[in-house]
């Protein structure tokens, strides 16, 4: 089972949840920028939750199944289509073979994922099939993925072989089938444009000035141009500290929100360094990561104070919405037996 790369599209990799225990080598975390996505596009492929996918950036790829599969297209709409017509997103999908899957510009957000059932068929790196593009490792070849590429898939599990046997017989002569189920969009995550991300206050938050800290939750800061899978970096109105101060560089993870010199705040993201030495005003709720990785530069993200203890019952309640879906599928595939 394999599908071959027609067209490459802007950014296409292969990422999962991560790599972790590596970070006190300096080896970075990587993985995917919208977890969410990722997991729920899995689940409906009858994969574990951190099974590696195709993140797609902006504009994507055209790709030709050369076997029968299993898919799940699930974060950004960026216009999927196969063979032309327009499929909807967050449910799976059966594509026969010789079908190809392209997308156009993107409607919303800006990356999406798709996931294959039995997922990609490439070894493993320090625990994780994750891209990490800078170093070369991971992935498909350590690289986004280029025109001629063949990404070989392994052998579906049980419930994904019996979901492609169902759509199968539903969708007859059709090149691919639709499921009439999907996610619900009760329990996604609240993507929109400009959005409001909660965050914590950082380590160093007090030794901002007042007015620094008071603009950064109550104005606009523009995603430059200057962003990617490392960082955010925004543009809005300066943050400055009360007085000069020189710190010992010190682990960071997804979502620390620096503040260099200039004044600029950067959002730290999933390619992001393994320690840092800039003041730290906040920090973004793991929850809201998924609209930071939906956000295209020029575009705007307002900041919302919340408490740990918030932040932790947001994950809390995340953590049984996806535990609902993982159910509620495994109740779908009872039937479809």
């Amino acid at each position: 089972m394999s599908i071959k790369v027609i067209r490459a599209g802007l950014l296409t990799s292969i990422q999962d949840l991560g790599r972790f225990g590596m970070q006190k080598h300096g080896v970075i975390v990587s993985g995917a920028m919208d977890p969410f996505a990722l997991r729920a596009g899995n689940l409906l492929v009858g994969n574990e939750e951190g099974e590696g996918a195709l993140e797609i950036t902006m504009l994507g790829p055209s790709l030709l199944f050369q076997d029968d599969s299993l898919i799940a297209i699930c974060g950004g709409d960026l216009f999927p289509k196969i063979d032309g017509h327009k499929i909807p997103g967050w449910r799976p999908v059966f594509v026969r073979k010789g079908s190809v899957l392209e997308f156009g510009a993107p409607v919303s957000g800006c990356r999406a994922y798709l996931t294959v059932a039995g997922g990609f068929d490439i070894p493993q790196v320090m625990g994780s099939r994750s891209t990490y593009l800078r170093a070369g490792i991971g992935g498909f070849q350590g690289r986004a993925l280029k025109e001629g590429d063949v990404l070989n898939l392994r052998t579906p599990s049980e419930q994904a072989a019996k979901r492609m046997r169902h759509l199968s017989k539903t969708a007859g002569s059709q090149s691919f089938f639709v499921s009439e189920w999907s996610v619900s969009s009760d329990i996604l995550p609240a993507y929109r444009k400009n959005p409001v991300v909660r965050v914590l206050p950082g380590s160093q938050f007090n030794r901002f000035t007042l007015d620094s800290r008071e603009k950064f939750f109550s104005q606009e800061f523009h995603v430059t141009l200057h962003s990617d899978r490392m960082g955010y970096r925004l543009e809005g109105p300066h943050v400055r500290l009360s007085e000069p101060l020189e710190l010992v560089s010190e682990a960071v993870s997804a979502g620390t929100i620096q503040v260099p010199p200039a004044g600029n705040p950067i959002i730290l993201l999933a390619d992001r360094q393994t320690t840092g030495g800039y003041p730290k005003i906040a920090h973004v709720a793991s929850v809201d990561l998924p609209l930071i990785a939906q956000v295209k530069p020029g575009e705007k993200i307002r900041f919302q104070e919340v408490t740990l203890e918030e932040a932790q019952e947001l994950y809390r309640i995340r953590e049984m919405e996806i535990q609902m879906l993982r159910q509620g599928i495994a109740l779908k595939a009872q039937r479809e037996a």
